[in-house]
């Protein structure tokens, strides 16, 4: 299979426009206003939003990319949980999706087979149905899903409504950028691949359940401790091609600033020692350009800046999450995903959007 991995020049979500490129294009654009389009891209969060009545709303999103490792259905296995993952970010249900899919002609069929294979078993443990698609002949291969799935329109998580004295959950780890930068080269060790694959592979769906069940479980529960009514969590997004960096300023927006204790951040092994080795993406070095004057990572030793900026594929959610409930949520999400960690808090607006510490 080494074609399908060298055909790419990038690879992931290290492979998406840079942030202030695509931010510069979209404002630009004179797009029609629909008061049931509760969420749109105006606020560069992760889904579309688009209310049907009271109770219901649909949330969609698309994503697809070109490959980060050398086996088909491994990749199509962490594009379509990529996918999957802005519906889960935005508090949703995923219901059905349809495949995107360009493919070099030259290729032999059974790779494409494989890819949709890996998609498809990917939906399956999402309890979503595969209802078509559209391919087109393409230089390199690329593949990924449009998802569309079911929220309740009074229980959207948006990326940017958290709260004063909120804690930060992140529930996976850093560093797949950067990893698979390494492994494009050679020089990646097969343990550093397999943790950084089994992180991209895993559904959000577990984590976004958790925050589903602490949210729908009432104050009761907790003997109290929350006001009667309140929401707990807040606010999430998932952590993929901007970054960590780039992601907690979008959540602390104009009116917070997102505090992050950088030894907290849970990081994949092997991803430090790249970094230091040189591996950094083009994608690292767009988010760090975007973040200049909106960022303060001068704290951060050496090379650990790498890691904040680096792109990452099918990342972890950043949750807020008020206090009360945050140490209960953490360790219900470490339950399936051990890397989960509090990294941080939210405070009032300060120079930066995001100071890390």
């Amino acid at each position: 299979m080494k074609d399908f991995l060298s055909s790419c020049t990038s690879g992931g979500c290290g492979s998406k426009l840079g942030p202030g490129e695509l931010t510069e294009i979209l404002s630009k654009l004179n797009v029609k206003s629909d008061p049931r389009l509760l969420v749109g891209f105006a606020g560069r969060d992760d889904a579309a939003v688009y209310q049907l009545d009271e109770e219901r709303a649909l949330v969609s999103t698309v994503d697809f990319f070109s490959p980060m490792v050398d086996d088909p259905f491994l990749f199509g296995n962490i594009a379509a949980a990529n996918a999957l993952s802005d519906v889960y970010a935005m508090g949703g249900q995923p219901v059905f999706a349809l495949n995107l899919v360009c493919f070099p002609e030259k290729f032999d069929k059974k790779i494409l087979g494989q890819m949709l294979a890996g998609g498809t078993a990917k939906a399956l443990e999402a309890d979503t149905v595969i209802a078509g698609g559209h391919s087109i002949y393409d230089h390199e291969p690329k593949y990924g899903l449009a998802v569309t799935g079911i929220i309740n329109p009074k229980r959207i998580l948006k990326n940017d409504s958290c709260q004063e004295g909120d804690v930060l959950i992140l529930t996976k780890a850093l560093g797949t950028g950067i990893i698979m930068s390494a492994f494009r080269d050679g020089e990646s060790s097969p343990e550093a691949v397999k943790a950084a694959t089994d992180s991209m592979q895993r559904l959000n769906r577990y984590a976004a359940e958790k925050m589903s069940a602490i949210a729908l479980a009432g104050p009761n529960t907790r003997a109290g401790v929350l006001k009667s009514g309140m929401m707990p969590v807040h606010a999430c997004t998932d952590i993929t091609g901007f970054g960590l960096a780039v992601h907690a300023s979008e959540m602390a927006g104009e009116k917070y600033t997102l505090l992050i204790d950088s030894s907290s951040l849970p990081v994949l092994e092997g991803a430090m020692s790249y970094a230091e080795a040189g591996y950094i993406t083009s994608g690292g070095r767009r988010n760090r350009k975007f973040m200049e004057g909106k960022a303060d990572a001068s704290s951060l030793k050496g090379t650990f800046s790498e890691i904040v900026f680096d792109p990452q594929t099918s990342g972890g959610l950043l949750i807020a999450v008020s206090g009360e409930a945050a140490e209960e949520l953490c360790e219900a999400i470490k339950r399936d995903n051990p890397a989960a960690s509090i990294i941080g808090k939210v405070i009032g607006r300060k120079e930066k959007a995001v100071i890390f510490s």
